[in-house]
């Protein structure tokens, strides 16, 4: 049995000795349709009457996103020349200058090779320096040298085997791989598509990019839905990608439904309407259609809200609430009168199941 599994069975025996205890307890709830969550530390937990006007200040997503992420760089992409690049060189007008046969090229190969210490071979000029160069830079050097000889020499000079720089992508991708960089500049969505894109496991929110020594948590999902730019850097030699396996994220449907359990939070957003609806909706003739609770815990404790649904137009209001990561939704049996029992009950019992979960982690 999983640590959620364990977690999700302990709110249900919790729940379940809370709803029979019929012990009297003074807990001072306020039922107002408010607009702000008054503060718990009062004494004084606001029970938020969802309605179309305030669904939109407390029924947003959640926000998990990494924000934006600034990884350091060079400046532009600009590729430059390392050892075991191919290069192609043509002296126009001069045939038997371009791209000569020799030691450092085969026929399948199609270009001279640099050598391991950064150079190449070329005649009447000798060993031309490559490394750390870009192509306009040795096609100057190599026009320079070869004026000696010919007169006004039009020389090219192109790269057309990237073998000295790759980046590696690894973790939850479709086929990890070591991919080469090249003259365009190699981004991370581009270099996860190489490798086969993200997995169903995937979690574009937090991808590893190690450089110098460094590890920077990326939140690739801020640039695929918000165009976040510097959430798509361009990549450098020696970079290494891990994708990340996603920590599932789930709220817990409970009480008076027909099929209670957990709903997964991990891929989409799920709106309260949408979340009632998948476990088969209220128990017709147990549920209090007025005593639809959220409780959510947050930094200054948990709030609950409440929807009531003896109308339908209240579903349309849920379809604008959006669950958040460990809220739990509680349907209950009793008559509005002993609302302030079940919620006194209730949120004690997510003390507990919150404790087990720190201990699950």
């Amino acid at each position: 049995m999983g640590a959620m599994t364990r977690i999700f069975a302990a709110l249900c025996a919790l729940l379940f000795l809370a709803s029979c205890d019929t012990s009297t307890t003074n807990f001072p709830v306020n039922t107002r349709n408010v607009s702000s969550v008054e503060d718990p530390a009062a004494g004084d937990v606001a029970i938020v009457r969802l309605s179309l006007a305030n669904v939109a200040t407390f029924g947003a997503p959640s926000d998990l996103s990494g924000g934006r992420t600034t990884l350091p760089s060079n400046g532009y992409w600009n590729y430059r020349i390392g050892p075991g690049d191919l290069l192609d060189i043509v002296v126009y007008e001069h045939p038997e200058l371009t791209s000569p046969a020799g030691s450092t090229r085969t026929p399948a190969e199609g270009g001279l090779r640099v050598n391991s210490d950064g150079t190449f071979y070329y005649p009447y000029v000798g060993n031309v320096r490559a490394a750390g160069r870009t192509p306009e830079q040795v096609r100057a050097d190599l026009s320079r040298q070869l004026k000696e000889f010919i007169p006004s020499p039009q020389v090219s000079v192109r790269v057309v085997g990237y073998n000295s720089q790759t980046v590696s992508v690894t973790g939850e991708v479709g086929k990890p791989a070591r991919i080469p960089l090249t003259s365009k500049s190699l981004t991370l969505l581009d270099a996860i598509n190489e490798a086969g894109g993200l997995n169903e496991t995937a979690d574009a929110r937090q991808v590893l990019v190690r450089r110098g020594g460094r590890s920077y948590a990326v939140d690739l999902q801020a640039f695929l839905n918000q165009g976040i730019a510097s959430n798509n850097p361009v990549l450098r030699n020696g970079d290494v990608v891990s994708v990340q396996r996603a920590t599932k994220l789930e709220a817990y449907l409970l009480g008076q439904l027909v099929t209670p359990g957990p709903i997964d939070l991990t891929k989409d957003d799920v709106s309260l309407t949408e979340a009632v609806t998948s476990v088969g909706g209220l128990k017709t003739n147990q549920a209090d259609a007025r005593g639809v609770f959220v409780f959510r815990d947050t930094p200054s404790g948990v709030v609950v809200f409440q929807l009531d649904t003896s109308s339908a137009a209240a579903y349309v209001v849920g379809t604008k609430f959006f669950l958040h990561p460990q809220d739990v939704v509680y349907v209950t049996t009793a008559p509005v009168a002993k609302w302030n029992r079940v919620v006194s009950n209730i949120l004690p019992t997510l003390s507990t199941a919150r404790a087990a979960s720190a201990l699950a982690n």
